[in-house]
């Protein structure tokens, strides 16, 4: 057997040595409650976090105060994630700020990095993220705003939006308005056009 081997960790690259301490920091939070692991974890003063959640690349985390973190949930900082005040994500929710489709496309996975397409998702304040959604890389998701459970989102939501399973709507008052708008520009069309053909 050769020499290269065997295990040397002295051999491993820079990312393999993080990914190792950031392995190590997580297992020593296992028998920490949810406030012990934040504070642990540096997020801000109020934030909760459960058991199996995971921040990668937690150095490029702007996280708020009181955020709440759910079990399992994987939030992605490596293109950077901002995440507003008092905003909830919850069990087993995805937020990605990198995507690596076109690196598989190219064939370099495990060989190169430079296909990885790096992007800043942000997420605003007193926001409802319902597990297990799936938020995609370089969404910005406004303030106030409710992602129904089992969504996946690819594009930005405006403040106040309240997505579900790939449609969203600002609120039912709002839709109810903008309904009545366009029924009230319909109708003086269709009198127009009534009154071009003479009847």
């Amino acid at each position: 057997m050769s020499s290269d081997s065997f295990f040397f960790p002295e051999q491993e690259s820079e990312d393999l040595q993080h990914i190792r301490s950031e392995i190590l920091r997580y297992r020593t939070t296992a028998l920490m409650n949810d406030r012990e692991r934040a504070q642990f974890l540096g997020l801000p003063e109020g934030c909760r976090i459960r058991e199996n959640a995971k921040i990668l690349r937690p150095e490029r985390f702007r996280c708020g105060t009181n955020v709440w973190i759910g079990e399992g949930a994987v939030l992605d900082a490596q293109g950077g994630l901002e995440i507003g005040d008092n905003t909830q994500i919850g069990l087993s929710v995805m937020v990605w700020s990198h995507s690596t489709h076109l690196q598989a496309l190219a064939g370099e996975t495990g060989r190169s990095k430079e296909s990885i397409k790096y992007t800043p998702t942000r997420i605003g304040r007193n926001t409802f993220i319902g597990g297990p959604s799936v938020i995609g890389p370089g969404v910005n998701i406004g303030d106030g705003v409710i992602v129904s459970p089992l969504s996946f989102v690819e594009r930005d939501l405006p403040d106040g939006a309240v997505y579900s399973n790939n449609r969203f709507r600002r609120s039912a008052e709002r839709d109810i308005a903008e309904l009545t708008t366009e029924l009230t520009e319909l109708r003086a069309e269709v009198a127009a056009l009534k009154a071009k053909l003479g009847q």
